[in-house]
């Protein structure tokens, strides 16, 4: 899957590039304030992108998260895509300052995939998961558990990246997607499941267990 062991994403690369060569430019031009400005955008893009290791648990049926940042919602909400019943919805919002490589919150298979146009509200708010851009992944386990992660785009951000294809096998932690600047990640669990996050906590891209199937 793309990224694995690179520090910076490779979706960074034109930005930092681009930074640079501005840098460059203004430095052989002799404009301080704007070479100084510059830097600081190159050091920014290198930081937003960037990509650390991680280490998922091995607990048997975990669900970890899928992204770095702030619970924002827990609770049990209708899905009429795919489960057709109610499920336990947690919401995760990342800032523009926390890691934006998201990780598949469980070992599985890519049972289907969507992806819809929308608005760019504020990714903080629980409308966002009807209305914003957004991406999802519908993944079994080998036990026949069901989850589906859903990335949303937020206020600032402008591209949902997505790396698997339908009929993928995806390793619990493995990287499998980015979203710039801002935005949400939903995670849908069969009710029944026991969540033991809660709203308020900081939850680190897999590492930090949301809950466990039954």
């Amino acid at each position: 899957m793309r990224n694995e062991h690179q520090p910076v994403a490779v979706e960074g690369y034109p930005f930092i590039g681009l930074f640079a060569f501005f840098a460059l430019v203004f430095a052989l031009l002799g404009w301080a304030i704007l070479t100084v400005i510059s830097l600081f955008f190159v050091l920014f893009a290198i930081y937003f992108f960037r990509n650390p290791e991680r280490y998922p648990p091995d607990e048997e049926n975990a669900v970890i998260s899928p992204a770095d940042g702030k619970i924002v919602f827990i609770g049990t909400v209708p899905e009429e895509r795919y489960f057709k019943s109610d499920v336990t919805k947690i919401s995760i919002f990342m800032s523009a300052f926390d890691v934006h490589v998201n990780r598949a919150p469980c070992s599985g298979k890519v049972m289907d995939m969507f992806y819809s146009r929308g608005e760019f509200l504020n990714a903080s708010l629980d409308k966002a998961s009807l209305q914003n851009e957004q991406s999802g992944i519908l993944l079994e386990t080998e036990g026949g558990q069901r989850l589906l992660s859903v990335q949303i785009a937020g206020l600032i951000a402008r591209r949902i990246v997505t790396y698997p294809r339908v009929g993928d096998e995806l390793e619990r932690g493995m990287r499998y997607g980015l979203i710039r600047f801002g935005s949400r990640v939903d995670v849908y669990l069969p009710v029944g499941s026991t969540v033991i996050a809660e709203v308020g906590d900081r939850v680190t891209a897999g590492e930090t267990v949301l809950g466990y199937f039954q």
